[in-house]
């Protein structure tokens, strides 16, 4: 049993901490989905390995009981939104860490376009700024069940409900920006795309003139002959 003051650790560590290709993958996780460290994605691939394992556990079986707990672990899974629709469970093995990854709330935020960066939502999260089904969550790594997207918004006393809050403007800025360079950009193009200009009769004229030697160089010569 263990001593119930203690928690236990829900998560493994890599099994040789020095690998090459995981540290890498692991680089672009914590970038992408905006983790704090590498146990947090620790955790979240221990949350998914343990699916897995009970869906290997159920594939052996195939008496009542292995039917009952089949039921509950497609339940879940559809509550989490790991899967649309009830599947085979040969099937669960193949759900990818991406898909996990993608409902924690940390990741619902930046999607809704509550914020402007995970890094951004992580932020918010954290000083209570987020509620899901108007209650404060401050944890980002939260897994969003299935309906509560709708339910995600800020809390009603922070300054980001105002949507003129700098933080919540900036992307309205950085389009006005965009609008107002585009026109100059196109003004410019028109004036490369100008065709060539046509030389006039008079131009042409000038141009077809042969050069005659200015009399005053000719006395300089026949003087030095």
């Amino acid at each position: 049993m263990g001593d119930p003051k203690k928690q236990r650790k829900k998560f493994n560590t890599p099994s040789h901490p020095w690998e090459r290709n995981r540290i890498e993958e692991e680089k672009i996780i914590t970038k992408q989905f905006g983790f704090k460290n590498k146990t947090e994605i620790w955790k979240m691939q221990a949350i998914l390995r343990n699916f897995k394992n009970q869906a290997k556990d159920l594939i052996k079986r195939s008496d009542e009981d292995a039917k009952n707990q089949q039921k509950l672990l497609m339940a879940k899974l559809l509550k989490m939104g790991l899967i649309e629709q009830e599947i085979e469970v040969e099937k669960i093995l193949d759900i990818p860490m991406d898909d996990l990854f993608n409902r924690r709330l940390q990741s619902v935020v930046y999607k809704k376009g509550l914020a402007h960066s995970m890094n951004q939502a992580r932020q918010f999260i954290v000083h209570g700024h987020i509620t899901v089904n108007n209650k404060v969550l401050d944890v980002p790594s939260y897994i969003v069940k299935k309906g509560e997207e709708e339910l995600i918004g800020f809390k009603e006393t922070s300054p980001l409900q105002d949507e003129e809050h700098p933080e919540r403007v900036t992307e309205a800025k950085k389009e006005l920006e965009e609008i107002t360079i585009k026109p100059k950009e196109e003004k410019g193009e028109e004036v490369k795309a100008e065709e060539p200009k046509v030389a006039t009769p008079t131009e042409e004229k000038v141009e077809a003139k042969p050069e005659v030697p200015a009399p005053v160089e000719e006395k300089v010569e026949e003087v030095k002959a």
